[in-house]
């Protein structure tokens, strides 16, 4: 019986190999045709997925051209756009760039409004183009790119010693040093990974390098470093464009919307405040702010409730400490340290613009004349300037 099923899975084996050469031969003998099918196959696919996409996403077709311009109408991130919430529509915007008058433009504006999108949608429709699909824009005429180089994002390889700033800097050296009349350069935030003063410095060489020597390299300059906004003064092909917002108070409503001119206000304060810091952070971290603004060089820390021993007043010498329980009084923009360590603050004296604005709101109404119903309108504006 044994020797039965022995035989029996040998001639199976057999067969099997049998047939699996004979497979083999008949591919050998039909290895081109195959290939030529297989390539029309995938053609089609391709192309029918192109298709279908242009006929749901509502894409245009481009004009290729042997030129050097990029001028995309209405443009859209093709992911992004398939992404949004029910109510809500991606915002187009238009692109130009050439290699004559407007070869670099300088991207400023505030966190979260939409640079980094604006850059990559522009690198996936100068890419979709030139692979045959159309493109997700009202109109779109392209000249041909030889390469797209793009520094977005951070990272680092510590494997080899290499810091993210390290990394940023290698990635864009490479970029430099390849340059061509045909490239289109998409920079995000460099500079960001060392100090302010470094940083800024390096990312205004880049963009007079790439104005000087880059060979009219299209390029989008994502950066927070509204000190670059005067090289459209300097340099004839660099240009200055903001993505625009809306404050409302305390709030800040993103447009999305490109826009010329630069700005000088990155926002950062709302984002933390979205992201849910502490109440304690965002209000020090006003205050800093509008002292540094206000061209402070020194900031004096907010002294806390139940203060020990060890801890320094703001203002006391070191090494003049007073006893336990005595707290030497001082002042801050006209305000004193009660008894119990906490700071009262003089509300008009403060530098905020915002509580300044009030002031005036304050100071040119006339009370005597207003209505209980003007009067409350001015109490609901102040309160929702004040963002409670």
């Amino acid at each position: 019986y044994e020797q039965k099923i022995l035989g029996a899975e040998e001639r199976i084996y057999a067969l099997e190999a049998q047939i699996y050469a004979e497979l083999v031969a008949k591919i050998q003998a039909n290895i081109s045709m195959i290939q030529k099918n297989c390539r029309i196959i995938s053609r089609l696919d391709v192309l029918s997925g192109f298709a279908d996409l242009a006929m749901s996403n509502r894409y245009c077709r481009p004009k290729m051209t042997s030129g050097k311009v990029i001028d995309i109408k209405q443009g859209r991130h093709p992911v992004i756009e398939t992404m949004m919430q029910a109510g809500e529509e991606f915002v187009p915007n238009d692109i130009y760039l050439d290699n004559e008058k407007q070869q670099v433009i300088i991207l400023t504006g505030p966190n979260m409004a939409g640079k980094s999108a604006l850059l990559r949608q522009t690198a996936l429709i100068v890419l979709m183009a030139q692979v045959g699909s159309f493109v997700p824009a009202s109109d779109a005429t392209l000249g041909y790119c030889d390469k797209i180089f793009t520094r977005v994002g951070a990272s680092d390889n510590i494997s080899r010693g290499e810091s993210t700033f390290m990394v940023e800097m290698l990635e864009t050296s490479m970029i430099l040093h390849n340059l061509s009349s045909r490239s289109l350069v998409l920079l995000d935030e460099i500079g960001r990974g060392t100090s302010t003063y470094d940083g800024m410095s390096i990312a205004r060489a880049i963009v007079e390098y790439i104005h000087e020597y880059g060979d009219g390299a299209k390029t989008l300059f994502a950066t927070h470093y509204h000190e670059l906004n005067d090289l459209e003064e300097i340099y004839g092909r660099v240009r200055n464009y903001h993505i625009a917002v809306k404050e409302v108070g305390k709030n800040v409503i993103f447009l999305r919307k490109l826009m010329e001119g630069g700005v000088a206000h990155s926002f950062g304060l709302h984002v933390a405040r979205m992201a849910g810091m502490p109440k304690q952070v965002l209000e020090s971290a006003e205050k800093t702010l509008a002292a540094l603004e206000a061209g402070e060089r020194t900031i004096s820390p907010i002294p806390s409730v139940g203060r020990n021993d060890d801890s320094v007043i703001p203002g006391e010498v070191e090494g003049s400490r007073k006893k336990k329980n005595t707290v030497k009084p001082y002042n801050i923009k006209e305000g004193r340290v009660e008894s119990d360590g906490s700071l009262q603050l003089s509300f008009f004296q403060l530098e905020d613009p915002l509580l300044s604005s009030l002031k005036d709101q304050l100071d040119s109404a006339d009370l005597n004349n207003m209505t209980p119903l003007q009067a409350f309108d001015l109490l609901r504006s102040m309160k929702e300037q004040l963002g409670i």
